[in-house]
């Protein structure tokens, strides 16, 4: 972090496969049962914006890759807040291994570096969340 920016890394595995996993990371409606509501959408220079909770503004996006079903990356915010966010799937037994990165947080910066502090600790706990929306989608 030579640049005085950090990245968050985190994984999870889920027991459904990819093309169930990838549905809930493109698609707006499950998305929002596990996450954040927002149009998000697997189409590269598709604009969307994420509301994180009803502390924040809307946070506009822009889909900046695609690899159907493998990997999707999106710039997440602006300002002294802009990060990129990469969702990969890898198939894991008769699952998914889900690999979460944002990228991006200037720590020189004190609202990116609480925003970095807040979610280094609330990935994981965002990421558990996944199952059960996915059992519940997938019942």
């Amino acid at each position: 972090m030579s640049d005085g920016r950090a990245t968050i890394q985190c994984d999870e595995f889920l027991s459904h496969p990819p093309s169930v996993v990838w549905r809930a990371i493109t698609d707006p409606e499950l998305q929002a049962r596990w996450w954040a509501p927002g149009d998000v959408r697997p189409v590269v220079g598709h604009r969307f914006t994420i509301t994180l909770s009803k502390d924040f503004a809307e946070l506009p996006c822009v889909v900046l890759a695609v690899e159907p079903e493998r990997m999707i990356r999106y710039s997440l915010g602006g300002g002294s807040i802009e990060t990129t966010l990469t969702w990969r799937l890898v198939p894991e037994g008769n699952g998914t291994r889900l690999f979460l990165t944002q990228e991006g947080f200037d720590l020189d910066s004190p609202l990116a570096k609480e925003a970095y502090d807040r979610m280094n600790h609330g990935w994981p706990i965002v990421l558990h969340r996944m199952e059960p929306a996915l059992r519940e989608f997938a019942g």
